[in-house]
């Protein structure tokens, strides 16, 4: 017994000491910084007590939140009517799946007149108080809660799962978006942008991912399907899909730069063929972010591809054989088959997607020569942010506590799709 204890502890100190150097750069090069950064974010550390910083405690996160005018909508207002607004856009999905039951199976039609009950009265939703929005949330979640029970309904949801989220999160946008909403989330955002820089950064950047992760990862995925068909000089595209995405990012940049440029750029020679205006891509305020984007899901594209592919390939074809037995067409074998099977894929992809575009940087800073946008900071990121007050201001503390508020906004995206992953990713062996 002596005998094997020895051995095991003796295998583990080995296994440690083989880990030891990289641990120890690891220590110096991450750990430590990331450690130290945490801790400089409770400093008053600026370039008037660069010598002498001093503890304030939560001062530094505070500031980053301060306003130069009064918002025209509390934060908490605008919070409680939005989620009211999602819970409205869930039940109007859920209610879709309702009317199937009550037309094939002749059930659930009280609950289909319950579920109409909120969403007739989304037009009136601007004009009530925030007590009655709370009652009226408190209300529409015990009615989705409800839904959720009726067995027969949730079988045909969880059969289209990715399909429903997408129409969820449509729905809501456009509840957010619509002359109904006065009191939103969105509304308080679009107002306070102009009166705090660090909402303004958040704004822009949630703005780029939403932009930039979901139309690359589908138009990878298009590409992916057609390399993995039978067509010819399949090398050679996936060769040329995948240039960019190993070409450096300044490069890239200097040459969309070019690009883009509203006199002699090839972008706007090629929209006048269509009778399409000059548009002024790197000097218009509202052009800022769909520039900066153009330019990320191009340089992506061919390593989602690539990834995607690799999953493709991964698909045993006995699937496809079986379903071609039972009759099923291109559309029934992608959506049965491809799409559940590369549900890790997706989930991989998603999140280093969604992680990378929360960092933008390079972009930004190449194609405005080093600037947050053509003008009114149109181009500010939080990554920009950290890097306007760490290099340029020299507010280190400062821009410590917004790079641990990036890192919290991360972790805690990052945490909601792992939740959501492993409900509806499938694991095939």
């Amino acid at each position: 017994m002596k005998t094997a204890t020895r051995k095991k502890l003796k295998e583990s100190l080995l296994a440690y000491l083989f880990l030891l150097p990289s641990l120890v750069v690891l220590g110096i090069f991450v750990f430590w910084p990331v450690g130290f950064s945490f801790v400089l974010s409770f400093f008053k550390w600026d370039f008037r007590n660069m010598n002498a910083p001093y503890f304030n405690g939560l001062d530094n996160y505070i500031s980053i939140f301060e306003f130069d005018y009064p918002p025209k909508y509390s934060f908490f207002g605008s919070f409680i009517f939005s989620i009211g607004y999602i819970l409205i856009a869930i039940l109007i999905v859920i209610t879709f799946y309702t009317l199937i039951t009550v037309f094939s199976k002749k059930k659930n039609t009280f609950l289909l007149l319950l579920n109409a009950i909120p969403i007739i009265l989304i037009p009136f939703l601007k004009n009530i108080n925030l007590y009655h929005m709370i009652f009226f949330n408190i209300v529409v979640f015990i009615l989705v809660f409800y839904n959720f029970k009726n067995s027969e309904q949730m079988k045909l949801y969880r059969n289209y799962t990715w399909l429903n989220v997408a129409a969820i999160i449509f729905t809501y946008v456009m509840i957010e978006v619509s002359k109904f909403n006065e009191n939103g989330l969105l509304n308080f955002f679009m107002d306070a942008k102009d009166k705090n820089l660090f909402v303004k950064a958040l704004v822009n950047t949630f703005y780029y991912v939403i932009l930039t992760v979901p139309i690359t990862l589908a138009i990878s995925l298009f590409l992916a399907v057609l390399l993995n068909s039978n067509i010819r000089f399949k090398v050679f595209f996936r060769t040329s899909y995948f240039i960019p995405f190993v070409t450096s990012v300044v490069a890239v940049s200097l040459v969309w730069k070019w690009i883009f440029n509203d006199e002699f750029g090839l972008l706007n020679y090629f929209l006048s063929w269509f009778g399409i205006e000059p548009i002024r891509w790197l000097k218009d305020e509202k052009w800022t972010i769909p520039t900066i984007a153009i330019v990320s899901i191009w340089k992506q594209i061919g390593y989602d591809a690539i990834i995607f592919l690799a999953g493709l390939q991964n698909i045993d074809q006995f699937y496809y054989e079986a379903a071609e037995v039972d009759g099923a067409n291109s559309w029934h074998k992608f959506s049965k088959i491809t799409w559940p099977l590369l549900s890790p894929t997706t989930f991989f992809l998603l999140i280093v997607s969604m992680i990378g575009a929360f960092k933008v940087f390079a972009q930004v800073y190449v194609l405005y020569d080093g600037l947050p946008g053509p003008y009114n900071n149109s181009g500010m990121t939080m990554v920009y942010y950290v890097f306007d007050l760490f290099y340029r201001q020299q507010r280190m503390g400062i821009a410590s506590a917004a790079a641990y508020l990036l890192f919290g906004i991360i972790l805690i995206f990052t945490a909601i799709q792992y939740k959501v992953g492993n409900k509806v990713v499938e694991y095939v062996s």
